[in-house]
């Protein structure tokens, strides 16, 4: 079966990493450089340059050039169609528990109806 690898898909498969999600949440804060950013984790600047082009590669962070820094800055429109496809998912999900709870209700109410005869 063929990989997809839609937008979305890529936001998802990038912020399932623990790493990853750490850089999100410290970039939330303000543009850092590779070096700032990998102060925090016990791994290589090139280890961490890796869980940056897959952040790029979701288009979830972007580099822009300051003099002979190149800072990461996030795209925070990402995450908010992440967001929203989750919210529109958990509305769905939740009307259909709500129809089975109303479902099995009525069962319930059947059944009842049937033990005591009315």
């Amino acid at each position: 079966m063929p990989v997809v690898e839609d937008d979305l898909s890529l936001v998802f498969a990038a912020l399932a990493d623990p790493t990853r999600r750490a850089i999100v949440e410290r970039l939330v804060e303000g543009e850092a450089t590779v070096n700032q950013l990998a102060e925090p984790f016990a791994m290589t600047q090139q280890a961490i340059s890796k869980h940056l082009k897959v952040l790029e590669r979701a288009r979830l962070i972007t580099r822009t050039r300051t003099g002979q820094s190149r800072p990461c800055v996030l795209d925070a429109a990402r995450l908010d169609e992440a967001a929203g496809w989750m919210a529109r998912h958990r509305r769905m999900w939740a009307d259909r528990h709500d129809r089975l709870a109303e479902h099995l209700a009525a069962l319930r109410a059947d059944h009842n109806d049937e033990e005591t005869g009315t």
